[in-house]
């Protein structure tokens, strides 16, 4: 208790709330950072794709979410409330459901900071004080262990302390952040005296212990709000500890045989290889991208040459080697590293990219975005920013539905509803679910949907950069306190003309950084109507440094051409295969927009189809389609139960093929669907 009233002392004394740190991550002060956030609540989407996404987080996804995790099917709250005493019952959900309720109260965070709604501020402060009643009185909190009296702390990994203690960290600071109260911070405060007292001793019982890294994060988020070092040199500790014991080697030497080889070692918690050296991705892959990520918020404070050097390296081997076109992550629910380590969820070799059996967690492919923001912040690079739009308009949005009720935990690219006995997968679905047993993704994407305007724009040394693109409104203060305000006025993803507007800036010279996408070719940029003279490349940052006024403007124009995409060679699943993309979309074929009779696995693509887009308002609350005439295999040319046949002259019929987005895909019912499709050269 008493280092926590230090620690708040401490906050009180240097005004540490309000404007001056909000960034949702918090690097404003980091010293080895080329782009910082901005505060949460500068950027407003306010028409449009991201817009109407936002209101739909706003009005349906978190009210509706938070009914669920308060109420009985969820029974998040109610393990707070019965921790607290004030309520009977049992501990329900997965080892994780306490991290699922903070990221669902970080997401309420992120409504709030944007509209500032006083019931959304009272009901976290209720939520809060049970939260607090719940905690032990050294700061210990997670009731899956609280409440099961066979269980001791510590003692099991699997019980994920760690990976709920990070999610705690982060929702308290977020929301000191956004409404400038204490009092969930003070519970986290109090927590990471808690961790702080057990693993800095670094005991070897414990050096295992930090597997699922959200804490990371979380400490460096404390440490940033805090300037308490002890939360930074913990979270330099778990690093460190990855890979350090002799008691983790030569785990197949010890098991040669695989199916006694026991499970979460080695490569799948990422413990075989210390951080530093490590080569390649491995293991499951939210637990690497979380670790990566906040590695890379601890170079941020310490500029350590080792780990940014690792980081780009890992950074290279999942987007060049191991990511879905999607931006997906995590090819195989069960298989083997590279090592011959059991892996669970994760990555595997290089190359080997399945898409009928592609797992593709979503909180594996939000935490892809996670890592690549903190390193967009830490390198200035817009390669970064790629990824996190990549995700963002892709395989982060296909795991909920138009809705925003319903979810999807995989995001395979290729759904045969028959090829498959759903009933026996845990986790992956035909259709998305209006609850999954294991929350942990839902949450995480309703909060990284509700904190997307803070990641649109990056503060450089002098002036702004633009990370992402749709309509919106910035009032923010770029590095020396003066103030920016501007207006982006566009029909992103959709159409490529971007329009930015200077309302109020300063009379010393400043820079623009616009993301030129790396799909992009063939773009132009003006100011003020005239040829801005800068050569557009792209996955760089195009900058104008000029002295501005109020009423400039900036126009840039990105063809967007739908273009045939195909894969490296060596990935055997989609050799003479393509895929559509249009900007940063990536379309699918669904079974609702085939003839009677024909299939997604039909569909061939010749390779000089032409696709026109249709911007289509009436459908799953606006989209743009893509058609074109695609050839289909007739139906009486298959042997549907033969592995192989001869090749025979096939029978085919030139047809008109409707394209969606594939985030879209499964939102009329059961269906079937495909991201590649077979070429046919002409």
């Amino acid at each position: 208790m008493r280092k926590t009233l230090i620690v708040l002392c401490g906050l009180i004394a240097a005004g540490a709330c309000g404007a001056e740190r909000r960034g949702i991550v918090d690097n404003g002060k980091s010293p080895h950072t080329r782009l910082r956030s901005i505060g949460m609540g500068d950027c407003r989407w306010t028409t449009g794709f991201w817009a109407e996404k936002f209101r739909l987080c706003e009005e349906v996804m978190v009210p509706h979410m938070g009914d669920i995790l308060k109420g009985d099917t969820g029974h998040a709250y109610n393990n707070f409330l019965i921790a607290a005493g004030l309520k009977e019952g049992e501990h329900r959900g997965m080892h994780w459901h306490d991290g699922d309720f903070y990221k669902w109260m970080e997401a309420a965070c992120h409504i709030y900071a944007v509209n500032h709604d006083p019931r959304i501020d009272a009901e976290l402060d209720e939520i809060i004080t049970v939260i607090g009643r719940a905690q032990a009185e050294d700061g210990y909190l997670s009731t899956q262990v609280q409440l099961q009296k066979d269980r001791a702390r510590w003692e099991n990994r699997n019980f994920h302390e760690l990976y709920n203690s990070g999610h705690l960290l982060t929702a308290a600071c977020v929301h000191h952040r956004v409404t400038g109260k204490r009092n969930f911070l003070a519970i986290a405060i109090r927590h990471a005296d808690c961790l702080y007292d057990v693993f800095q001793p670094q005991p070897e019982r414990l050096a295992r212990f930090g597997f699922n890294q959200s804490q990371i994060m979380g400490l460096v988020e404390l440490y940033r709000t805090t300037r308490d070092k002890r939360f930074l040199q913990l979270a330099e500790i778990f690093i460190n500890m990855r890979g350090r014991a002799a008691s983790f080697k030569n785990w197949n030497a010890r098991f040669s045989d695989p199916s006694v080889r026991p499970t979460m070692i080695g490569d799948m918690v990422q413990e075989r290889t210390p951080l530093r050296k490590e080569t390649e991705a491995v293991g499951h892959a939210v637990l690497a991208l979380y670790f990566y990520a906040g590695a890379a918020d601890v170079y941020a404070e310490t500029g350590e040459r080792a780990l940014i050097e690792a980081l780009e390296r890992l950074w290279k081997n999942v987007v060049d080697r191991k990511m879905y076109v999607t931006g997906a992550c995590g090819q195989a629910h069960h298989g083997a590293s590279s090592e011959v380590d059991m892996v669970h969820e994760a990555f595997i070799d290089e190359y080997m990219m399945p898409n009928l059996t592609a797992y593709n967690e979503t909180c594996a492919n939000i935490g892809n975005a996670m890592f690549s923001f903190r390193m967009l912040g830490a390198t200035g690079e817009a390669k970064y920013a790629d990824v996190v739009e990549l995700v963002l308009h892709n395989s982060a949005l296909s795991g909920i539905d138009a809705g925003g009720r319903n979810y999807f935990y995989t995001n395979p690219l290729r759904v045969l509803r028959d090829a498959r006995d759903w009933s026996q997968l845990s986790t992956e679905t035909a259709e998305r679910q209006p609850y999954l047993e294991c929350f942990c993704c839902p949450p995480n994407l309703v909060r990284t949907i509700a904190k997307s305007p803070a990641w649109a724009y990056s503060l450089s040394g002098n002036g702004v950069s633009v990370n992402l693109f749709g309509a919106n409104r910035l009032d923010t203060r770029l590095a020396d306190g003066s103030r920016l305000r501007l207006r982006q006025e566009t029909d992103y993803p959709w159409d490529g003309g971007i329009r930015i507007t200077l309302k109020e800036c300063r009379t010393e010279p400043f820079e623009l950084l616009l993301r030129i996408p790396g799909w992009s070719e063939g773009g132009t940029l003006k100011v003020n109507g005239a040829d801005a003279g800068i050569e557009l490349e792209p996955g760089r940052f195009a900058v104008i440094e000029r002295r501005w006024k109020p009423g400039d403007t900036v126009t840039l124009d990105l063809p967007m051409p739908a273009r045939l995409l195909v894969g490296h060679p060596r990935i055997e699943e989609i050799r003479n295969q393509a895929a559509v993309k249009r900007g940063p979309v990536v379309y699918c074929v669904e079974s609702p927009d085939l003839p009677e009779g024909y299939g997604v696995l039909d569909v061939h693509l010749p390779t000089d189809i032409e696709l026109s887009a249709r911007r289509r308002p009436d459908l799953l609350g606006g989209l743009t389609t893509l058609s074109g005439n695609a050839l289909l295999q007739a139906p009486s040319t298959r042997n549907a139960d033969a592995t192989y046949r001869p090749l025979t002259p096939a029978a085919w019929k030139a047809a008109p093929v409707q394209f969606i987005p594939y985030f879209a895909w499964c939102n009329r019912g059961p269906s079937d669907m495909t991201v590649w499709m077979p070429i046919v050269w002409k």
